[in-house]
């Protein structure tokens, strides 16, 4: 096998919105439903830790608790939700349903499902990150503009950790496989990336450790857009983010497309 078998490039066309829009309309009917849990965990963390905790601490470099924690928790929320729609639904549908082999009964072919799905489990992340925004409003934690240029990186962040997602479904041999990647990846990272602490008081060297995480670099590019962090750290993560969902992105590719045509 040639080298450039290994990238396998998206078709991000009529067929993968084919894939996404089927994901959609069944979103749609329970859409009030789903949201509604999608948002209830992040507003408790927001209570709970941001004003519950945060009463007790007066400083964070410079900000409040609940402004230091803010970004983080939109953060955690794009990686959740985009990682669990990624791994128990496509899971699913790979699997027990059959989804996609149904699919490709048609003309959607592997490379299109691929797309469409790692298209959907990002927006349904970026749906939680809109609805915590959303109750934030009401909580007076966005008095600006800069929320609207970290939406973007939001979504960015929803993706990476979709195409993350895909890899570990294209790993698992049962539902009990995704223990290892929750409890081995999602939860070191949700508490080691700069969510509730600064890095600074980490150890030098599980500071380098949490660097390798994804979230890491989200937090710190979400947190540096809405309070003014400096600007080329900020575009640093950022390159780190789009290159980290290159690299996983291709290898979600090469390996679900190997598993559709087996």
């Amino acid at each position: 096998m040639k080298l450039r078998d290994y990238f396998i490039r998206p078709k991000v066309n009529d067929g993968a919105f084919a894939v996404w829009s089927r994901n959609f309309l069944y979103f749609k009917k329970t859409w009030l439903v789903s949201l509604f849990w999608i948002v209830l965990e992040p507003v408790i963390y927001l209570g709970a830790i941001g004003f519950g905790l945060g009463a007790f601490v007066s400083n964070m470099g410079g900000l409040s608790y609940i402004e230091f924690f803010f970004p983080a928790l939109l953060c955690s929320t794009a990686m959740m939700v985009s990682f669990f729609e990624g791994t128990y639904g496509n899971y699913t549908k790979l699997t027990h349903q059959k989804t996609y082999a149904t699919i490709m009964l048609t003309r959607v072919g592997p490379e299109e499902i691929v797309a469409g799905e790692l298209l959907w489990a990002a927006s349904k992340g970026f749906f939680g990150v809109i609805g915590v925004t959303t109750v934030a409003l009401f909580f007076g934690l966005i008095d600006s503009y800069r929320i609207l240029l970290a939406l973007p990186v939001l979504f960015l962040l929803c993706s990476l950790f979709s195409c993350i997602a895909m890899i570990f479904t294209s790993f698992a041999r049962n539902y009990d496989s995704f223990i290892y990647s929750t409890s081995g990846l999602i939860v070191p990272m949700s508490l080691l990336s700069g969510t509730y602490f600064p890095l600074e008081q980490l150890p030098s060297g599980l500071r380098y450790v949490a660097y390798l995480f994804p979230l890491t670099h989200g937090v710190s590019a979400v947190r540096g857009i809405l309070h003014q962090g400096p600007p080329l750290m900020i575009v640093i993560h950022v390159v780190i983010m789009l290159i980290a969902t290159w690299i996983f992105m291709n290898i979600a590719f090469f390996r679900i497309h190997k598993k559709l045509l087996k």
